[in-house]
């Protein structure tokens, strides 16, 4: 057996700065990962199946569409029992199936003993599969598929993730978009000597999908004004199209305890204390 963990995908920022004659967006995008996720494991069988188990799975019945099945078959699709360990919640905006279709590859890859697939069939899969794959900070420019590492390490920081238990499907954000041809972040990114330094630079840009995402499902407000609410955050802000929201902190004591007071208070909510890695 072979395994590997899929990170959650944080959009810092999200600026969308164009879109192409096909109906692609144009992005600018500065991206973390969390060190919460979920996990994909591949044996050896005869042929092509998928287990998705996990206190999220009733949440993701098995398809036929599933971006785990589909990076499979990118492979060539040869025979192999695949279990996905479901953790993140569905359509949430960290990049959950993304991050799930990435280690499928890399497992795969793995067991069949094949090469990763080339950049153009990643990026078929979905826009947010190449970062999922790099797997480390990096501005993400074009549809996704431009990605340039930072110059300088990100600083220690932590991250509080929160979902109010609604789904939001990309397609409606980007379509109530007031606008399309916003600026994008400074060319060159300073770097980061602290936590604090990083929120002062992410307060003065944006997440552009976040107005009409709110217009679509209030709740993604009340849940940003939560983690804006905790002792020691340092920005709130929502992660690519919502609905989840992220708390930036700078000590791992101050977000868990904002985890815990928010899951307190709201226990309906998906909510996670996670180390921002990059």
């Amino acid at each position: 057996m072979t395994e590997a963990f899929a990170r959650a995908k944080i959009n810092l920022t999200l600026h969308v700065t164009g879109q192409r004659p096909d109906g692609y967006h144009l992005l600018d995008s500065l991206v973390v990962f969390a060190d919460v996720g979920d996990r994909v494991r591949a044996e050896p069988a005869e042929a092509l199946s998928l287990a998705i188990t996990g206190p999220q799975a009733a949440n993701l019945p098995v398809a036929d569409d599933n971006l785990v099945l589909r990076a499979a078959r990118t492979l060539g699709g040869q025979g192999a029992r695949l279990t996905l360990e479901k953790h993140l919640p569905v359509a949430s905006g960290i990049g959950g199936g993304s991050a799930d279709a990435a280690a499928a590859l890399v497992v795969l890859a793995r067991l069949w003993q094949v090469p990763l697939p080339d950049p153009a069939a990643v990026l078929k899969l979905g826009a947010d599969v190449p970062v999922c794959l790099e797997g480390r900070a990096v501005r993400m420019a074009g549809v996704g598929e431009i990605l340039t590492p930072l110059a300088a390490p990100l600083p220690d920081g932590w991250l509080v993730l929160a979902n109010p238990g609604v789904s939001v499907p990309t397609p409606p954000v980007f379509k109530a978009l007031a606008r399309r041809d916003n600026p994008p972040m400074p060319d060159d990114l300073p770097g980061w000597p602290s936590v604090e330094a990083m929120a002062a630079f992410l307060a003065a840009q944006r997440n552009d999908l976040e107005p009409p995402a709110i217009a679509l499902a209030p709740e993604i407000a009340r849940t940003r004004a939560a983690l804006a609410a905790q002792p020691g955050c340092l920005l709130a802000r929502m992660s690519g199209s919502g609905a989840t929201c992220f708390g930036l902190f700078a000590a791992e004591e101050a977000a868990r305890a904002a985890a815990g007071a928010i899951g307190a208070e709201q226990p309906g909510w998906w909510v996670a204390p996670a180390r921002m890695v990059g």
